[in-house]
């Protein structure tokens, strides 16, 4: 079973706030410490907030996550696009964030791929690399790779050339039917063989005993029952695992449950009892 956290600095809900953001690979940092089985990642980390390199060293450190896991790490990576966070925090907000990408993908993927003894260089339009020694290496032979999004061309070809798995986040079963078949085609025709690929979904989840609970959790989260039940996880038990097993038929092998309400530990183990205790 996965654990993956999102990369922001910035509250996108109402309220004060608090307590604050926290890095994304600091906190996985200590979960590698405190766990020995999850694999830990996330959804996505903002390929605008650290340099490739840096990025690179982070994820695979001797000293931090990967080795810190004995290997449990999965690195999610993407353009970055909430421009306010950058601005609150003094980060640059670029204007061609998917050529950085496409670029970083190559890097970060290059670095760990480098033999020991050997240098890695690159030499891109936004980023160049010279002699760098590509260490360290992460314990894992090569850590997974998951790019998602919806764009119709350059985020599937990216798929195709990097990813292990694709994700859609917050799509209805038809969007995520269609994203997933231009991945699929991609990855064809750049000679790879589509089900190379693990092709999943990330959907806010709201699970209740019955309408009069769910309706409260939607709006503990600001949220409307019917909207999520169009591109979520809403309603009863039994309602939520028939609509996994229609996201499973479309080919979705993974689904990642945003649980918005942190405070709310009923509501989890309703989903682990009822849910997760369902399915096959």
């Amino acid at each position: 079973m996965p654990f993956f956290r999102s990369d922001h600095y910035v509250s996108m809900g109402s309220g004060d706030g608090l307590p604050g953001p926290t890095d994304a690979w600091i906190t996985l940092a200590g979960l590698a410490r405190e766990t020995r089985r999850i694999r830990l990642g996330t959804l996505m980390t903002a390929g605008t907030f650290r340099l490739p390199g840096v990025l690179a060293i982070q994820v695979a450190q001797v000293a931090q996550v990967d080795r810190m896991s004995g290997g449990r790490i999965e690195l999610s990576l993407g353009a970055g696009w909430f421009e306010e966070e950058h601005t609150a925090y003094g980060i640059p907000f670029p204007k061609e964030k998917f050529g950085r990408l496409e670029e970083q993908l190559a890097i970060v993927t290059g670095l760990w791929k480098t033999e020991v003894g050997k240098t890695f260089g690159y030499e891109g339009e936004f980023y160049r690399l010279t002699d760098s020694p590509a260490l360290p290496k992460p314990a894992q032979d090569g850590i997974p790779v998951l790019i998602g999004g919806h764009g119709a061309s350059r985020t599937p070809r990216l798929a195709a050339r990097y990813a292990d798995e694709f994700n859609v986040p917050f799509a209805s079963l038809e969007e995520s039917e269609l994203q997933f078949g231009r991945v699929r085609a991609a990855a064809e025709a750049a000679g790879r063989a589509a089900d190379d690929l693990v092709y999943s979904n990330a959907l806010v989840v709201c699970v209740g005993k019955d309408d009069a609970e769910v309706a409260r959790r939607a709006v503990a989260i600001g949220r409307g029952v019917d909207e999520l039940k169009a591109n979520g996880l809403a309603g009863s038990p039994a309602e939520v695992v028939d609509k996994l097993g229609r996201y499973a038929a479309i080919g979705s092998s993974r689904v990642y449950l945003q649980v918005l309400d942190l405070d709310d530990l009923d509501h989890l183990e309703l989903i682990s009892a009822q849910v997760q205790g369902r399915l096959g």
